[in-house]
């Protein structure tokens, strides 16, 4: 819905609300022109109703006024006598209209005095319960809202298993653009598989204002563009989602807006110069280790590698082992059972699996061997003489292809060599043509929601013959630091300035093989409370909070004893 139209409901609902509480306003001692004055008439009726004024600002916040509106039908209804539990129902079920019957109704009596405190335990319960999922959600969508990794393509900086707190107010709130959604959840209704919302009406793109804009090479957490994710790293056709229901990704900003990028032999370059990554990013790069002894897996382990991939033989291969082995198996590099040969992650499979199953295995050492580690990591597995060397590798290769963005048979980029591509900023204007068109289609047509065709060598944009354009919001660019397993811009382009959702700030919890099973947990306690995106050593913060917490708990139970003494 557009402005316009969201302006004309407005009108709609106050000329339904005034025909149909006119005689209320009347008869609790108004007159009854309050009831048809937009937001005032809200004013009054929190009088009528024996509610705080403030309630009125709620009724504007979306996804709250889900909330709120029926607590007011239901107010409103017990403050003219109806009381009984077939009112309340009537009251929600009919939306509200239910108050017309009281209204044209004989022998009108607003209570004036009523007691707006629940009569009942039960009562009490679920007014406590409106009152915390109503603050829950306003702290939700509009300050702090938590996350977990789900993959590992921000390893080494922020690993699967982390539960991250991303601010929304650093970079301004995105208010809800689903105006009828299921409260504190995201796309579908947890443990249902039942989607969460209604895709209209949509209310128009706005943002609070926020007191940063967002700095390059910071991580942000963003609505995926390329709509939703089924299944990481498999292309399928999306499911159109609304901007504020679509996956959520956190990614590192590389680029922002108006910076010229390109990838040079798998580095970054911003503006012509290697871009210069924070202390605490840990990019993952590709490396080839070489041995004249072969490349010990258990070398690696001392060297503190903990992700590589390692082969066995196993001997007597039967249908019954290998079922047993299965979970353990990456892949199979040979099937023939006189040969059969199987990739495994570093920890290889348990000795217990081996032992029950009489499992015979030999580990197949090779003499060169891929890694995916950081820089750091590199120099320490040289300097520990598991290998003779080490390389860093990437595709040199270019070949025209429509797998990486823009997914243009007349483009050659892959992950490792890439652009230069400029990233469009509000306000500049740039020069189109047929050659530079499929870099910038989808921003103008999908997220610019233009008219855009190419006949004949001439661009046209809402059917008038052009050159240029001039953008209408900023654009980001968005990777990963573990840059082999990650799907990112490189394969789906640019992230509009409206699918920005926040800033991580902190790490509250982590868990190692949090997909490993519930036995498998361990917790990361280094990690528990440490900052997400500040300069120095990751530090935990655990025994701060754990100290503050029991400080305002001890300041809490002091407080009520001296209340409880005065009383």
């Amino acid at each position: 819905m557009t402005i316009l139209e969201w302006f004309l409901f407005f009108l709609a609902i106050q000329l339904i609300h005034a025909l149909g509480t006119w005689k209320l306003y009347k008869n609790a001692g108004f007159n009854p022109i309050y009831s048809f004055i937009p937001i005032y008439n809200g004013i009054i009726l929190m009088k009528i109703i024996n509610r705080p004024t403030w309630w009125i600002i709620l009724l504007f916040i979306p996804i709250i006024n889900l909330l709120i509106f029926p607590v007011i039908w239901v107010e409103t209804s017990r403050s003219f006598g109806k009381n009984s539990n077939l009112d309340t129902l009537l009251s929600i079920i009919t939306f509200g209209l239910f108050i017309y019957s009281i209204n044209y109704s004989s022998g009108l009596n607003h209570i004036k005095e009523r007691d707006i405190n629940p009569k009942t335990a039960f009562g009490e319960w679920v007014s406590s319960i409106i009152f915390a999922i109503v603050l829950a959600t306003l702290v939700h969508t509009y300050f702090i809202q938590p996350y977990i990794i789900p993959t590992g393509s921000l390893e080494k900086t922020l690993l699967i298993g982390d539960f991250l707190f991303v601010s929304k107010f650093h970079y301004g709130a995105r208010a809800p653009q689903s105006a009828i959604s299921f409260p504190m959840v995201h796309d579908t209704i947890v443990g249902t598989g039942i989607r969460s919302y209604l895709n209209k009406p949509q209310i128009p793109y706005f943002r609070l204002p926020g007191f940063q804009k967002i700095i390059r090479n910071e991580i942000v957490t963003f609505s995926w563009p390329a709509d939703t994710v089924r299944q990481f790293f498999v292309k399928e056709k999306g499911v159109k989602k609304p901007i504020d229901k679509k996956s959520n990704y956190v990614k590192r900003c590389v680029a922002i807006p108006s910076d010229t990028l390109e990838i040079i032999n798998g580095l970054i370059h911003i503006n012509g110069k290697k871009s210069m990554m924070p202390y605490r990013a840990k990019p993952i790069y590709s490396y080839k280790a070489y041995s004249s002894k072969g490349v010990s897996s258990n070398d690696l382990i001392k060297a503190g590698l903990k992700e590589f991939e390692r082969k066995f033989k196993i001997s007597d291969i039967t249908q019954a082992k290998f079922d047993k082995i299965r979970p353990y198996i990456l892949g199979i590099a040979d099937n023939n059972p006189e040969n059969f040969v199987v990739i495994t992650k570093s920890q290889g499979i348990p000795y217990n699996i081996r032992s029950e199953n009489r499992i015979v295995m030999t580990e197949l050492t090779d003499y060169s061997r891929d890694l995916l580690i950081t820089e750091k990591k590199a120099e320490l597995i040289l300097n520990s003489n598991a290998v003779d060397s080490i390389k860093r590798t990437f595709k040199t290769f270019k070949s025209y292809n429509t797998s990486f963005f823009p997914n243009d048979i007349n483009y050659n980029w892959n992950e490792d060599n890439f652009g230069p591509i400029i990233i469009p900023k509000k306000g500049e204007k740039i020069k189109l043509n047929s050659r530079n068109l499929p870099l910038y289609k989808k921003l103008i047509r999908d997220y610019e929601k233009n008219k855009l065709t190419l006949e004949k060598g001439v661009i046209k944009i809402n059917d008038i013959p052009t050159n240029e354009y001039t953008f209408n919001q900023n654009y980001y660019w968005m990777m990963g630091d573990n840059r082999y397993r990650s799907e990112d811009s490189r394969f789906w382009g640019f992230v509009p300035e409206n699918h920005i959702v926040g800033k991580p700030v902190f790490i509250w919890f982590s868990i190692d093989g949090i997909n490993d099973g519930f036995k498998n947990w361990k917790i990361r306690w280094e990690r528990v409370f440490s900052t997400v995106n500040l300069d120095g050593e990751p530090k935990s913060y655990r025994w701060y909070f754990l100290i503050g917490l029991l400080f305002a708990i001890g300041y809490s139970e002091l407080s009520k004893r001296k209340k409880n003494k005065r009383n």
